[in-house]
């Protein structure tokens, strides 16, 4: 398991190292001038001049992005300070060090992630075993014209019902709203309540509709038919052998979704405002931040990367025949 972990985190290093370079190479692909944009409508020649030092555009480029990359480790100091690692830059619109920003927003994203993905894979795993056990029953029925109805449905769409529905015309729940989880774990949880549960309706329909497939696949092997002849009952072939063999696909899939939750996090923050990653993405790209923007996409593909290893070593622990290919 270790040299699997080994592997995988090397080719991750690589992964990283490759999108650091496109998205360095974006930043100065653009025609227009990154320090004149940094420096605002009231821009003076002294400071152009000093954005434009502070931002090493008075070097080569390929020093320039070793400049950047080596300030991730060590740190690097500016004009306005000292900026500690990891350090993603300095923003001389927000007049602030970039990775303070990304930490201020980071926890809104993150528990808008972890806390959906969470209650729509319990109910959505729940509902797809419960349909394959009870297959070609009314529940099995009912859960698939569900998940198939509630699958077609979008976060634009659904979003504006749901606030609508718990919030502005009922108040039984409060607006969505960010509370740092230390401060008051309720107030936290009640502020995210409606945009999980908005994430948790589309996505716990697709799992449902995976989970159910990959179980019946399972329940038809020639494995899972040599267990029930051995006279093995079937609540403890399906928990044991199908369950076990549907959760490789399941697994594989989920890592890919925690990345496109994240990819998402715009359009799921603007339609709740909530100010998160993908809030601040838009912000940037409409005030041409550029060095922002450089930092929230490092930061999502790390993320992201970050979330595929822990995927692969869970993948590998559930099916050993992984850490052999």
């Amino acid at each position: 398991m270790l040299r699997f972990l080994v592997r995988r985190s090397l080719g991750a290093i690589v992964i990283l190292l490759i999108i650091s370079m496109v998205t360095f190479a974006l930043f100065f692909a653009i025609p227009a001038d990154p320090a004149r944009l940094s420096c605002g409508k009231v821009c003076t020649p002294e400071n152009l001049a000093l954005i434009r030092h502070s931002m090493n555009l008075d070097k080569p480029v390929p020093e320039q992005y070793w400049d950047w990359l080596t300030s991730i480790f060590v740190g690097r100091d500016y004009s306005a300070g000292h900026c500690s690692a990891p350090c993603f830059g300095y923003s001389f619109d927000k007049k602030e060090m970039i990775t303070h920003t990304l930490l201020d927003r980071f926890p809104t994203t993150l528990s808008l992630t972890i806390g959906s993905a969470i209650i729509f894979v319990i109910f959505g795993v729940g509902t797809g075993m419960l349909a394959a056990l009870k297959q070609g029953k009314a529940v099995d029925k009912i859960a698939s014209s569900a998940s198939l109805l509630a699958s077609s449905m979008q976060i634009y769409v659904a979003g504006p019902l749901a606030l609508w529905a718990f919030c502005y015309s009922t108040d039984w729940l409060s607006l969505p709203t960010y509370v740092n989880f230390t401060e008051d774990p309720l107030g936290w949880a009640g502020g995210l309540l409606v945009p999980w549960i908005v994430l948790s309706l589309i996505w716990t329909a697709n799992y449902t509709r995976m989970t159910r497939s990959s179980m019946v696949e399972q329940l038809s092997e020639d494995y899972v038919r040599t267990a029930r002849a051995k006279g093995m009952s079937g609540r403890a072939v399906f928990l044991r052998y199908a369950w076990r063999g549907a959760m490789g696909t399941i697994v594989t899939v989920f890592g890919i979704d925690l990345g496109v939750l994240l990819g998402g996090a715009v359009i799921t923050e603007t339609t709740f405002n909530l100010h998160g990653l993908g809030g601040l993405a838009i912000d940037s790209y409409k005030q041409s931040d550029l060095s922002m923007l450089v930092g929230v996409t490092m930061v999502a593909s790390f993320l992201i990367v970050l979330f595929n290893i822990i995927v692969d070593a869970v993948y590998a622990m559930i099916d050993p025949r992984i850490r052999l290919a």
